[in-house]
């Protein structure tokens, strides 16, 4: 058996949505350390350009929307005008939302299903030719969907849509994988949990107070969240479909329910 190659990705096409920063851009950056050519994607066109630069010659940008449909189609007809095939789709880009229940607007509400569970589906979809045309049964294609510990637990803050969406992302990642693994396309998912991140600025402005109430004693770095998609997206993770992936320091799974473990 062939081990030596287990989490390489060289000659592999990837995008990332939301790979400009945070948890996206340390995808982007295990991907490409790995052989990929990654294109990254961010709605903001002058932030998308600095990562790329800032991560090398095998990171290009591809600025766009994809909070809305056409946004997710206009992606996908920009990356077939470029590549013949995808082997790797991120679906990593999304929104948080946080207001009392009283006064939950429906503009929080839809902002965040919107693109934490519509965007990850319509863009698969308009990209659906891009990875047939790469999945075999030897090396299937891969769709990893980034949906989160809020998704299998709650935490304390009234963020109403996003703990709705990564519930229902992480269910829509096993109904889609159901479906797509007939064309070789693996969909799985992974539920981060304290990263910083802009999206999670108190791990960012508070990373010592937050290990605090992590089992592991400390939040996730950058290798954390990169060693987790290099597993799901290589040779390594080709017999993991559907699946979830919590990575989170014991949060979800391995918490007393103190806050903090024995």
């Amino acid at each position: 058996m062939e081990t030596t190659n287990l989490f390489r990705l060289d000659g592999r096409i990837a995008l990332v949505t939301g790979g400009s920063r945070g948890i996206g851009k340390m995808i982007a950056a295990g991907f490409i350390a790995q052989g990929a050519k990654v294109y990254i994607s961010s709605r903001k066109p002058a932030a998308c350009a600095e990562a790329a630069v800032e991560l090398g010659p095998n990171c290009i940008a591809l600025p766009q929307d994809v909070s809305t449909v056409a946004g997710c189609q206009a992606l996908a007809a920009q990356i077939a005008a470029l590549e013949p095939r995808l082997d790797i789709l991120v679906n990593n880009a999304g929104a948080a939302w946080g207001a009392p229940f009283e006064a939950f607007p429906e503009s929080g509400w839809d902002k965040v299903m919107d693109l934490n569970v519509k965007s990850p589906f319509f863009l698969t979809q308009a990209l659906h030719d891009l990875l047939k045309a790469s999945g075999r049964r030897e090396q299937p294609a891969k769709v990893i969907n980034i949906t989160s510990i809020d998704g299998i637990r709650l935490n304390p803050q009234e963020t109403y849509s996003y703990h709705a969406s990564k519930s229902a992302l992480i269910y829509l990642t096993r109904r889609m994988a159901a479906r797509l693994v007939r064309d070789a396309i693996n969909v799985t998912s992974i539920a981060p949990g304290a990263f910083a991140s802009e999206m999670n600025r108190v791990a960012r402005d508070h990373g010592d107070a937050v290990a605090k109430l992590i089992p592991a004693r400390r939040i996730g770095v950058d290798e954390d969240m990169a060693g987790a998609a290099i597993y799901l997206a290589s040779r390594a993770g080709d017999y993991v479909i559907g699946e979830t992936i919590t990575v989170d320091g014991g949060v979800a799974h391995a918490n007393t329910g103190s806050g903090f473990s024995e």
